[in-house]
C-alpha cells in the first residue's frame, strides 16, 4: 500500500491544540488522504489499545493514559473526526484485541516482527529504539549486556513484548520470567528474586530514575534494536493510511520529536 508521509494543515493545528506547550509546524501538502473514508469498530470513536507501564510511551496521571503514543493515537482520532477512547489492559491482550478487531489501533511501543507482520498489519514507523539489561544496582547478577552472558539467568521481560521474543530465541536464559508490567518485575528484581530484566532503553531509564537507586541499567552497546509503529488489524487498509498520514506528518514537521521530548520527564 502507498505510504502517504504528509497530511493536510489542518490535521497539524489540531495537534497542536492537543498538546499543551507545544508549537505545531506546517508541512506542505503533497499528498492527501480521505480521512472520512476509515471505518471503525465503534462509530465516532477510534479505539487504542496500550499498557500503561511503559513511560514515556505510555503512563497513568491519576486515571488518565497519557505519553507519546497517547499524542499519536490523539492526533489520528482528531484527523479522523472522531473521539478517542483509550482502552487499558495488559499487552499481549491489547495486540489480541487488534487482530479480533475489538479495538482500531495498538498504540503502546509496539515494536516491528516479522512474526507479527504474519498476524496484523503496521504504520509506517516512527521511532527507533534499542533493548538494554537492567540489573540490581547492589548485587547485578548479570555484568555484561551481551545474549551470552544472559546464559543460565533469570530473566525478566514483559509478556508478549519483542524482548520475551528475542530473550526466548536468542539466548540460553536459565528461566523467562514475564510479567504483564514491568514495575512487577522491578519489583522482582530489587528483592533479587530475577537477575536481570531486558526492556527498551526509554522505559528502563524512567524504571531506573524511579526506584531510589535499587536498579542500575548496565553499561555498553544496546543488546539488540528494533522500531515503534502503530499495530493495525491485518489487512486495515484504510486505517493503515490513516496512520501513516498523520505519522508521516508529525516527522516531516519535526512535531514528532516535539512530542517525545515533552514527556521525557515522564515516571
Amino acid at each position: 500500500m502507498k505510504r502517504n508521509v504528509k497530511m493536510a494543515a489542518a490535521v497539524l493545528a489540531a495537534c497542536s491544540m492537543m498538546m499543551a506547550g507545544v508549537v505545531t509546524a506546517g508541512a506542505d501538502e503533497t499528498e492527501s488522504f480521505d480521512f472520512g473514508s476509515v471505518e471503525t469498530v465503534s462509530e465516532g470513536k477510534l479505539i487504542v489499545g496500550t499498557e500503561a507501564g511503559f513511560a514515556p510511551y505510555e503512563y497513568l496521571v491519576g486515571d488518565e493514559v497519557k505519553g507519546v503514543d497517547m499524542d499519536i493515537a490523539q492526533a489520528i482520532a482528531d484527523a479522523m473526526g472522531v473521539k478517542l477512547e483509550v482502552q487499558n489492559m495488559d499487552f499481549d491482550g491489547a495486540l489480541l484485541a487488534v487482530q479480533q478487531g475489538k479495538v482500531d489501533i495498538v498504540a503502546a511501543g509496539v515494536s516491528v516482527s516479522d512474526e507479527r507482520e504474519e498476524v496484523m498489519d503496521f504504520s509506517e514507523k516512527y521511532v527507533d529504539s534499542k533493548d538494554v539489561v537492567v540489573v540490581n544496582a547492589d548485587k547485578p547478577g548479570v555484568e555484561e549486556s551481551t545474549a551470552e552472558a544472559l546464559a543460565g539467568k533469570s530473566v525478566g521481560v514483559q509478556q508478549g513484548n519483542i524482548a520475551d521474543l528475542w530473550v526466548t530465541d536468542n539466548t540460553d536464559a536459565g528461566t523467562v520470567q514475564r510479567y504483564t508490567k514491568f514495575v512487577q518485575a522491578a519489583q522482582d528484581l530489587a528483592n533479587g528474586k530475577i537477575d536481570c530484566i531486558v526492556m527498551d532503553e526509554a522505559p528502563a531509564i524512567e524504571l531506573v530514575e524511579s526506584s531510589n537507586g535499587k536498579l542500575e541499567i548496565l553499561e555498553g552497546d544496546a543488546l539488540f534494536e528494533d522500531s515503534y509503529a502503530i499495530a493495525i488489524k491485518k489487512g486495515n487498509e484504510s486505517m493503515k493510511g490513516a496512520c501513516d498520514a498523520v505519522i508521516g506528518g508529525l516527522i516531516e514537521s519535526g512535531e514528532m520529536e516535539k512530542i517525545i521530548a515533552s514527556h521525557a520527564d515522564a515516571q
